[in-house]
């Protein structure tokens, strides 16, 4: 049985010659897919083909994308600004022949401001960019994988847990159909009490009145179509569980069929017993429409 839920996280990383990088994924339940995606400046390119990848590999849920990207430190190469050098050899050479000035050395001319500067790191090339652009693209797409990997892993203990809920609901059904309220000459004793009642009352119905009540008293005897439509709503929710696909949306809305044949049971049984029946379905049923959200 394949299901997938929506929440998970996943991480990835890597690096070249001069960054590194970590793209980090985040998935919570969201009625659709909603993607919001956060990317540092100058890796704007990556837009469109993390969008790309994240609605190809996921269909509900709502996802934040991030990507951190890290310049590695290196050692600068020093320059040496010779022109200026220059312009202060000359000047030393000048000051030498005044008495009490010693002669320039060599460490004293280069820690004059100018003179030694520190090496611009180079741009990244066309092809540095391009490359860089497909690692970061594989880094994502094993993100995506290890992402899809912890939905599945609590999907699995979803369908579990759901088709434990659909076992509880098929048993209570069992109970209602074993119901004294369920037997024939029940219904029937019940319904000859009813009308009687009708016929008695004072001041007497009009014949129109009293077939209308009647056909509502008739129509309210009988659950045994509300428990048909319930084994029905059961197997179709378990073929859906089984059939690998999306089908959180299409669950959440048979639990609202599920629960409007509950409260209509509930409001037709004519016993306590039916009755308590009724709530159990209906609380077993709440729960199984609050895992059904989780679903992708």
């Amino acid at each position: 049985m394949t299901l997938n839920s929506m929440t998970g996280y996943a991480r990835a990383q890597g690096q070249d010659a001069d960054v590194s990088w970590v793209w980090e994924l985040k998935s919570v339940n969201g009625r659709g897919l909603e993607l919001r995606l956060r990317l540092p400046p100058g890796y704007d390119l990556l837009d469109l083909p993390a969008r790309e990848a994240v609605q190809k590999g996921l269909k509900r849920g709502n996802v934040s994308v991030n990507l951190t990207v890290t310049r590695l430190q290196k050692s600068a190469g020093v320059v040496v600004n010779e022109a200026l050098l220059d312009q202060y050899l000359a000047l030393a050479d000048k000051l030498t022949s005044h008495p009490g000035i010693a002669p320039a050395s060599a460490d004293g001319l280069l820690s004059l401001r100018g003179v030694v500067e520190t090496g611009n790191e180079a741009e990244d090339t066309p092809d540095a960019i391009e490359a860089r652009a497909a690692a970061l693209k594989t880094s994502l797409a094993e993100a995506l994988k290890a992402l899809s990997a912890m939905r599945a892993a609590e999907g699995r203990r979803l369908a579990e847990v759901l088709t434990g809920q659909l076992d509880e609901i098929a048993a209570l059904v069992v109970q209602a159909e074993g119901c004294a309220a369920l037997d024939p000459a029940a219904i029937k004793e019940r319904l000859r009490q009813q009308v009687q009642a009708l016929l008695d009352a004072v001041p007497a119905l009009s014949e129109d009145r009293l077939a209308q009540e009647a056909a509502l008293i008739a129509a309210k005897a009988d659950v045994r179509e509300e428990l048909d439509r319930l084994k029905a709503h059961m197997a179709a929710a378990r073929e859906m569980l089984a059939s690998g696909e999306a089908v959180g949306r299409k669950l959440d809305f048979l639990c609202q069929e599920f629960n409007r044949e509950a409260n209509t049971l509930c409001s037709k049984a004519g016993e306590v017993e039916l009755t308590r029946i009724g709530l159990s379905l209906k609380a077993v049923i709440e729960q199984f429409r609050e895992q059904v959200q989780n679903i992708e």
